[in-house]
């Protein structure tokens, strides 16, 4: 450890984290403001060496030993007020006394607070400073341009981390990760608004409306969501609960919502859907019509696969997948080609040309009609490749 660095957290943890010391600096410190407010002149250049000498020792330091009480001091100034209008003053004198007060102690410093270099809104924000946030909030609350102006800085950098996060060309190169690292963010700001914020309307508007911002910029986004669902569907819910499975289909259906290339989602979502469906590699059906269902309750015009999803299958002796037929499963293969079939699933070509065939040459009155006699269908290879006539 360099020298500079070790006299500093000797200083720190003998000197300012003394008990003694460090509750008599707070009482100075605060004492000098107190008489600042009343008209006397102090001398600010020790003040503001002061302050510097505990940003040195590093900004938990000086939260800890300073801003966090003086937070705490201002909010309890301002009940004051509000106490002695209660108990002695005329009621008129109240909104007086407030319009005073809020503009001294918040307007007027309102911009430097929540700007201020490493203390400001900002580093409360990426610290997950609850309690200090939520007091800034009830203290800007009071005044008319409080709000917006915390709301306009939780906007920017939320909009600024974003389009870091969806343009760092390291992250794209994990889409399930990718996606997982954008609900994180959304879980923390969620987070955020509802205990710092109040759960404000305003707050959680902007949040999304800045989600959907940064979120569009990247235009493999479409993609990356049909992928994290691909992954959460062939082995990421195996084993998991239904009450944590209703919760990542809540998530992607967020996610969803921001996007605005929706079209775009849908071409990739129906060719994942089908290599999971004709390969069997899903580890849920109602968690794949829940989440079709919740697609087309938020966009119906998506043309996506049907919602009946079960799609039996054995295997032969021979090691080779057999598809049983059936009405639903044709009806959802004729909503693809055969190339994006072949493209989208991966499948050898040789078992995928025996499964689509098998669906194509079943006789239509089989399929359709449950009341006429089945007939058992010949086999293609032993009719020479021709179908059965109708």
């Amino acid at each position: 450890m360099p020298v500079h660095e070790l006299g500093l957290n000797l200083w720190r943890d003998n000197i300012i984290h003394s008990p003694r010391i460090q509750t008599r600096l707070l009482n100075t410190l605060l004492d000098l403001v107190h008489r600042e407010r009343t008209g006397e002149v102090i001398n600010c250049v020790l003040m503001r060496n002061i302050i510097k000498m505990l940003m040195d020792l590093g900004s938990s330091v000086y939260q800890q030993v300073f801003e966090k009480p003086f937070l705490e001091k201002a909010e309890r100034c301002l009940n004051e007020e509000m106490e002695r209008v209660s108990h002695y003053l005329d009621a008129v004198s109240e909104s007086k006394i407030t319009n005073v007060v809020e503009r001294e102690m918040i307007t007027n410093h309102m911009q430097r607070l929540v700007h201020m270099d490493n203390l400001g809104s900002v580093n409360m924000l990426v610290d997950d400073r609850y309690e200090d946030l939520g007091r800034k909030y009830n203290l800007f609350r009071r005044v008319p341009d409080g709000i917006p102006t915390l709301r306009d800085v939780m906007t920017a950098h939320t909009r600024e981390t974003g389009k870091q996060l969806v343009t760092d060309p390291e992250r794209l190169r994990d889409p399930v990760d990718f996606v997982l690292r954008l609900l994180d963010e959304k879980d923390k700001h969620d987070k955020i608004i509802s205990l710092a914020f109040n759960n404000a309307h305003s707050f959680q508007n902007a949040l999304n409306s800045s989600f959907e911002y940064f979120i569009n910029l990247n235009p493999r986004y479409p993609e990356f969501i049909s992928l994290f669902v691909n992954d959460k569907f062939r082995k990421g819910l195996k084993g998991v609960s239904e009450e944590d499975i209703e919760i990542v289909l809540d998530k992607v259906m967020m996610l969803f919502r921001y996007l605005q290339e929706k079209d775009v989602f849908e071409k990739y979502y129906k060719q994942h859907l089908a290599k999971r469906l004709l390969s069997g590699k899903t580890v849920s059906d109602d968690a794949e019509r829940s989440l079709i269902l919740s697609l087309k309750q938020n966009v119906p015009k998506l043309l996506i696969l049907g919602t009946v999803l079960h799609w039996p299958s054995r295997s032969s002796q021979q090691g080779h997948g057999q598809l049983n037929q059936a009405p639903h499963a044709i009806c959802q293969l004729s909503c693809l080609s055969y190339k994006e079939i072949e493209q989208g699933t991966e499948i050898p070509a040789s078992d995928l040309k025996r499964f689509t065939s098998k669906f194509y040459k079943v006789k239509i009155g089989t399929v359709v009609a449950q009341e006429s006699k089945p007939r058992k269908a010949r086999d293609p290879a032993e009719s020479g490749g021709q179908e059965a006539p109708d």
